[in-house]
């Protein structure tokens, strides 16, 4: 893995800086599409914007991100879920499962677009500062696509499962808090391999 200081401090200050701009990109994309697709919740709240102050969470975004960057954990953190109201569309299951995907597809466009645009063309940018701004939004992408609620991925599942099923799958929405924090701090190296499929997918951009 590439770095760019020796002082954890600093390191974890712009994996702040830059985890903040990247989850707030995240969560716009699925408000738009969301409005897009009939639901004006997002818009109605304000959310409908890059400025970071509606969007922040203090711990979320900030704390907890900063505690693990300096632990060397993987890294994991949200902002404010924009609001997104399923009744508003006119195939809820459908239409959530795109605004899903908005997210992590945003993630994907942001670390593509440094890849091609900005990476051959560095100037007076930092190349390590560069790769880690689409290492995290890859990250971000990969881990959001894990079939865990509240994560984006577990909204693909009902497209897929019977009602009962989906039945099941909505009891079990409560406990995925529970089963993420898990896997990232008690089940050490189990989710390695997000770090493993983000590091392959920037391989492949930036060739």
């Amino acid at each position: 893995m590439f770095t760019f200081t020796d002082n954890s401090f600093i390191e974890a200050g712009v994996v702040i800086l830059i985890l903040i701009p990247s989850i707030i990109v995240h969560e716009v994309s699925h408000g738009f599409v969301a409005n897009r697709l009939g639901d004006p919740t997002a818009r109605n709240a304000g959310r409908l914007t890059l400025n970071p102050l509606p969007h922040i969470d203090p711990f979320g975004s900030l704390l907890l991100p900063g505690m693990l960057a300096l632990a060397g954990a993987p890294i994991f953190g949200w902002a404010k879920p924009v609001p997104v109201q399923p009744g508003h569309f006119s195939n809820p299951t459908q239409h959530m499962a795109i605004t899903a995907l908005a997210g992590p597809a945003s993630n994907v466009v942001l670390a593509a677009i440094l890849a091609r645009l900005v990476y051959p063309s560095l100037s007076g940018i930092p190349e390590e500062i560069v790769l880690w701004f689409i290492f995290l939004n890859l990250l971000l992408a990969v881990f959001n696509m894990l079939p865990i609620p509240p994560l984006d991925g577990s909204r693909l599942l009902p497209l897929v499962l019977p009602e009962r099923g989906r039945e099941i799958y909505q009891q079990f929405e409560q406990f995925g808090f529970l089963i993420l924090f898990a896997l990232l701090f008690l089940f050490d190296g189990s989710l390695d391999f997000m770090s493993d499929w983000a590091i392959n997918l920037l391989d492949f951009l930036i060739v």
